[in-house]
């Protein structure tokens, strides 16, 4: 599969750093946080909410961290990355290395309008990264919480933005029978959870309002919010109110073989592999390991198992207890929390992870069929019948068939738009507001080009996060073209805040407010479906067909794929 030959780059962000000395003290621990002040936002930065997670602990539920009582906690340096690759950042993905990796992670970090206190009482938003549940940290420059805490001061709607880590890969996603037995599958949900509490117990403390948090995240950080959201299977009250997913809610796979595929290369790889796979000695042998030696197996086992999965490898899985059943079930069934919702997608989301050879029907065929091996020949004929070659102009400066804009489309919408329409659909049905968006502009598209020569991606997978951040400024590091326009300062303004002030409206429309205007929930129409196009040419409401749609919208033909990638038969072969 051919995708962009990103250069690996490494952004230095200067951040505008105050001789202030912040600092909070904890009542309910007795514990005082040293921050920091930079550009009028303070930050308070690898703060501990879980225990090491090595050794013993390694798989296992996250136990929570308690400073002494009367501690003086030093937060003005990030904590550990979880275990992941080290390496340098990778444009227009990330901007910042991965220089320190421990199973000692389990931190986060806290953004907070400045002199904010006790008193503030401040909607919260929870940020969880994105990275294919493989990569990704708190100290992303790209998603660093400064932005949007001063757009939404600017806006006149303040907000206190924390990220979180969690662990990743096979330390977080690793599966089977004897860790299932012992409660202790989906480790880095788990991780999730345990931070969404912590915040939901201290975040007072910082002045945020506990009943009033949003969690977001893109890609399998979206697809994170997803799960956090049908956890338990809604039988536990939630430590959330509101949810935004980004590009993902859901995946295909989470019921396959993907994720015990990719187990056993692990335990044969490491030689844990003298009992059976499921068994409680092979989770012993494994955590008998140091991390490097594991670490260094699983990138080993990711690199020759992504062969048969072009999307991600380490999944949630069904484990009876945080995932009851299977996604797709809950979601009919409706066992999941009250939230208000919104959920969205990139206009070209997958373009930049579809192979860029593909120029024939077969070719067509085949990719898609590499990505969901258990749908039918048949059926993916069928898919790829709904979307007609002749509605797909090739890009002949780029090389660029329309075969693979074709595939691209289909491949965003099994993935991307069709899963995330069936959860938001039976999200309203059982009483919860939810607005649905398809983002239309980037910037990504120079960073490409300025580092391959590469053209004719679009707006790509993390188009948004320029916006929302409000973090512009990270892009222009010298290596590559930058060269936003008017529109795109503009957008990053009105899109920024209106997520904040749906984290403290429960709506991103405001009058009032440098926001999107007119974006309104998406089944308040009987039979139709409204998607608001953020940026771009087209910005505004659309039904996705009939006469209240816009062009860009109704060539997509959702509600007929849709139909189709949401039906019964194609469900149970996409394996969620």
């Amino acid at each position: 599969m051919k995708v962009p030959s990103l250069l690996v780059v490494a952004a230095v962000v200067a951040w505008g750093v105050e001789s202030t000395d912040p600092r909070v003290a904890d009542d309910k621990q007795g514990v005082t946080y040293n921050g920091l002040t930079r550009d009028g936002v303070e930050v308070y930065l690898g703060i501990r909410f879980g225990g090491d997670t090595g050794g013993e602990n390694r798989f296992k539920p996250p136990r929570p961290y308690t400073y002494a009582p009367g501690a003086v906690v030093d937060a003005t340096s990030y904590g550990p990355a979880c275990p992941q690759p080290v390496e340098a950042a990778s444009p227009p993905f990330s901007y910042t290395d991965v220089s320190e990796v421990s199973e000692d992670c389990l931190n986060l970090i806290i953004g907070r309008p400045k002199g904010s206190t006790k008193d503030s009482n401040l909607p919260v938003m929870v940020w969880i990264h994105g990275g294919s549940f493989w990569s990704g940290k708190n100290s992303e420059a790209s998603n660093s919480p400064d932005g949007i805490v001063s757009q939404s001061v600017a806006n006149g709607m303040p907000v206190i933005v924390v990220a979180i880590n969690y662990r990743l890969g096979f330390f977080g996603f690793a599966q089977s029978a004897a860790l299932e037995a012992e409660g202790s599958e989906n480790a880095g949900l788990r991780d999730q959870r345990l931070a969404l509490e912590w915040v939901r117990d201290h975040i007072d403390q910082f002045g945020g309002n506990p009943e009033k948090v949003t969690i977001f995240g893109q890609s399998s950080g979206g697809l994170a919010v997803g799960m956090q959201i049908m956890a338990y299977g809604g039988s536990k009250p939630l430590p959330f109110q509101q949810g935004i997913c980004e590009s993902q809610n859901n995946e295909p796979g989470i019921t396959g073989n993907f994720t015990i595929d990719g187990m056993q290369l692990m335990v044969d790889r490491v030689g844990c592999n003298t009992s059976d796979l499921h068994s409680a000695e092979t989770i012993q042998c494994l955590r008998d390991f140091d991390m490097e030696t594991l670490l260094n197996a699983s990138i080993a086992t990711y690199v020759a198992d992504i062969a048969h999965n072009i999307g991600d490898i380490w999944l949630p899985v069904v484990d009876g207890d945080f995932l009851p059943a299977a996604p797709s079930q809950l979601i009919k069934e409706g066992r999941f929390g009250k939230v208000t919702t919104m959920i969205g997608w990139c206009e070209n989301d997958l373009t930049v992870f579809t192979d860029t050879s593909i120029t024939t029907d077969e070719q067509a065929h085949d990719f898609i069929q590499t990505y969901v091996p258990t749908m039918t020949a048949a059926n993916v004929d069928k898919l790829l019948s709904m979307y007609p070659i002749a509605e797909f102009e090739a890009d002949e400066a780029a090389n660029l068939s329309s075969q693979f804009y074709r595939t691209a489309q289909a491949f965003r919408d099994i993935l991307m738009v069709c899963q995330p329409i069936l959860y938001a659909e039976n999200l309203a049905k059982y009483g919860n507001d939810v607005y649905l968006y398809d983002w239309n502009q980037t910037i990504s598209d120079q960073v490409i080009e300025g580092l391959t020569g590469e053209t004719g991606y679009g707006v790509i997978h993390t188009s948004d996060l320029e916006y929302i951040f409000g973090n512009l400024s990270v892009y222009d590091n010298g290596d590559y073209p930058f060269q936003p326009t008017a529109e795109d300062y503009a957008l990053a303004s009105r899109g920024s805040r209106s997520w904040s002030t749906f984290a403290t409206t429960g709506k991103p429309s405001s009058q009032c407010q440098d926001t999107f205007k007119g974006f309104t929930t998406a089944f308040s129409k009987e039979g139709e479906i409204e998607i608001f196009i953020a940026g771009g040419p087209y910005e505004g409401l659309s039904s996705i067909d009939g006469s209240n749609a816009k062009d860009a919208l109704k060539m997509q033909k959702l509600r007929e794929r849709c139909a189709f990638i949401n039906s019964d038969e194609i469900i149970e072969q996409l394996r969620y």
